[in-house]
């Protein structure tokens, strides 16, 4: 698919239907997280869903107001389906090749952001325990997604 925009995420399996927000890069350079629960946001730095390349969405799974759009993210499986709405009114359809659950530090970051041969997408949340020490969760949900369909 060429170059648009997404503007909609959905997963029906956990009943995740969200508007998408821009994501740049931090100071840091690390990537940006959405601001509030809701909605999830798209990384601009990587392809748009449905290009050549692993597109980023991002979410968190709660907030201080409850849970957040990505509250059920770990319980996504494979062959499940992720439908984004895009910018030019086209609908790319991914299906879920993989999961997984990665400590902070051990973050498959070539995987997530590493070159392919397809159009693939990857969904990130926080997941695993509460750290009260630094007031984060210690690790990631990752969804890795193959593009199925195009519409």
């Amino acid at each position: 698919m060429t170059r648009s925009a997404p503007v909609r995420v959905e997963v029906p399996s956990i009943g995740v239907d969200s508007e998408l927000m821009e994501l740049g890069l931090r100071a840091d350079g690390a990537m940006e997280v959405p601001p509030e629960a809701f909605p999830a946001g798209w990384y601009t730095g990587a392809p748009t869903p449905g290009e050549l390349g692993p597109a980023v969405i991002a979410g968190h799974i709660d907030w201080v107001t409850g849970p957040a759009v990505f509250a059920d993210l770990s319980e996504v499986a494979v062959d499940d389906e992720i439908v984004v709405t895009r910018e030019d009114g086209t609908r790319a359809v991914f299906r879920v090749a993989s999961t997984g659950q990665y400590a902070k530090d051990a973050f498959p970051t070539a995987e997530v952001y590493g070159n392919l041969d397809h159009a693939g997408l990857r969904l990130i949340s926080c997941g695993g325990s509460w750290d009260t020490t630094t007031r984060h969760y210690r690790d990631n949900i990752v969804v890795f997604a193959e593009l199925v369909d195009a519409d």
